[in-house]
């Protein structure tokens, strides 16, 4: 029996997302951290190059946790149980999959990455250490996401936490072990978070499965469960997410670049205020993630009237927490700038540009939490359409802004997310009217 939905129902699930999601970006913050109280600056700003190369990679194939967000949650609000356990089996052996062929391709990604972006000699030669220790974690870190997709679609979200502090345990202890002791510097930051990624898998599969039982291991291994017919839906779900998803990467790795042409002082001041935003994101992103389950049940149950009450539920907690992120970064961001960053250059151009980053949580939220909705829908094409928009939106209007320079560069950002929440919330009437409809058939 799902929980009800009220507010502390809805808190009591949020809680764990939030508190993980608060943990996903400590990797980025712990790399920066590590390399920035060295004083490198070349090699912060080469952290910041290579971790833009590694996001966007690796989350192109974000669909892996959305899709099976999605669709375990439709199953389980179905009460198909059968469905439930071999969605985690398809999303798992995805992940390793496409991780292998990751792996398999990288001679020629990381390559092509470094021949877009605009780093320079030095900058890309740190770089191309982080990402080429990166990329040899690619299968464990899909077949994670796949699993956090499982354990969120059902609403199990202190499983999903304790994979996230497992990870994050890991990639603290390790990173500082193979930089501050062995001095391995750039490639010893790559090193320590691919080791925690493989550690978090392991845990996962442990974690997930004890949630199945020895009935649902068992199950998993019955007749068509890789038959083309699932495959082919389930592609066909994830396909329009992952565009969404390459699209809304494209964003943001316009935005590293354009950092970049700036100066490696420019871009290693971003890369330390993009850890304010990614923290902002991913702890509400805790709402955002209950409203996907809780949208996809009640769409997998046929209920309008509990679609509408997740939504609104979700997005009171997503607007108040907005609200608070943004105060303690105007208020508090010039300390936390001083306490991860030795260069006094660096600081400085940070200090100019910290009102700005308090915005975004107040211009980005609504944006978030109508990803959530669609993707609890699998909305896919919505989504697509959206992020192809609002990414082109925002790439026209940095060029706009570029006599403004990096004053210039974060407005642009913070228009991409107005940007998105208008395209999502134009498609929101169709989504409602759809599930009228259904429950219409259901009642006839």
């Amino acid at each position: 029996m799902d929980a009800p939905l009220t507010r502390r129902a809805i808190f009591a699930q949020a809680w764990p997302i939030m508190l993980g999601q608060a943990t996903i970006p400590l990797v980025g913050l712990v790399d920066t951290a590590v390399i920035g109280r060295t004083g490198d600056t070349v090699a912060l700003a080469g952290v910041a190059l290579g971790a833009t190369v590694i996001n966007f990679v690796f989350w192109s194939f974000g669909f892996l946790r959305m899709g099976v967000t999605g669709l375990t949650a439709q199953a389980h609000g179905a009460g198909d149980d059968g469905e439930v356990a071999a969605l985690l089996a398809r999303g798992v052996a995805m992940g390793l999959g496409f991780g292998v062929a990751l792996l398999a391709l990288q001679v020629v990604l990381i390559p092509a990455a470094f021949a877009i972006l605009a780093g320079g000699a030095d900058i890309d030669r740190a770089a191309r250490a982080f990402v080429s220790a990166r990329f040899l974690s690619a299968p464990a870190l899909l077949g994670v996401y796949a699993i956090n997709g499982w354990l969120l679609g059902l609403g199990r979200t202190r499983e999903a936490l304790a994979i996230q502090i497992v990870a994050n345990l890991a990639n603290i202890a390790l990173d500082v072990l193979f930089v501050w002791h062995f001095h391995w510097g750039v490639r010893g930051v790559g090193l320590g978070t691919a080791a925690a990624d493989w550690i978090a898998f392991v845990s996962g599969i442990a974690i997930v499965a004890r949630q199945l039982g020895a009935k649902g291991r068992a199950g998993l291994w019955r007749a068509g469960l890789f038959g083309a017919t699932v495959m082919r839906r389930l592609i066909a779900v994830n396909a329009d997410i992952m565009i969404r998803t390459v699209a809304l990467l494209v964003m943001f790795t316009w935005f590293a670049n354009a950092g970049a042409r700036l100066g490696a002082t420019q871009l290693a001041a971003n890369q330390v205020l993009m850890q304010f935003v990614s923290i902002s994101a991913f702890v509400l992103d805790g709402f955002c993630f209950t409203a996907e389950s809780r949208i996809g049940q009640a769409i997998g149950a046929g209920s309008r009237e509990r679609f509408w009450r997740a939504m609104r539920l979700t997005g009171e907690f997503c607007l108040a927490a907005a609200a608070v992120f943004a105060l303690v970064v105007a208020v508090g961001g010039g300390a936390m700038v001083d306490a991860l960053v030795a260069s006094a250059d660096v600081r400085h151009a940070a200090y100019a540009l910290v009102p700005l980053v308090a915005l975004v949580p107040l211009i980005g939220v609504p944006a978030w939490l109508l990803d959530g909705v669609f993707i609890g829908a699998t909305e896919g094409r919505a989504l697509r359409n959206a992020a192809i928009l609002s990414t082109a939106a925002y790439i026209a209007t940095d060029l706009l802004l570029r006599p403004f320079g990096a004053t210039g560069l974060w407005l642009a950002l913070i228009a991409g997310y107005g940007y998105r929440a208008a395209a999502l919330g134009a498609f929101l009437p169709a989504l409602a009217a759809r599930i009228t409809v259904a429950n219409r058939a259901s009642a006839a």
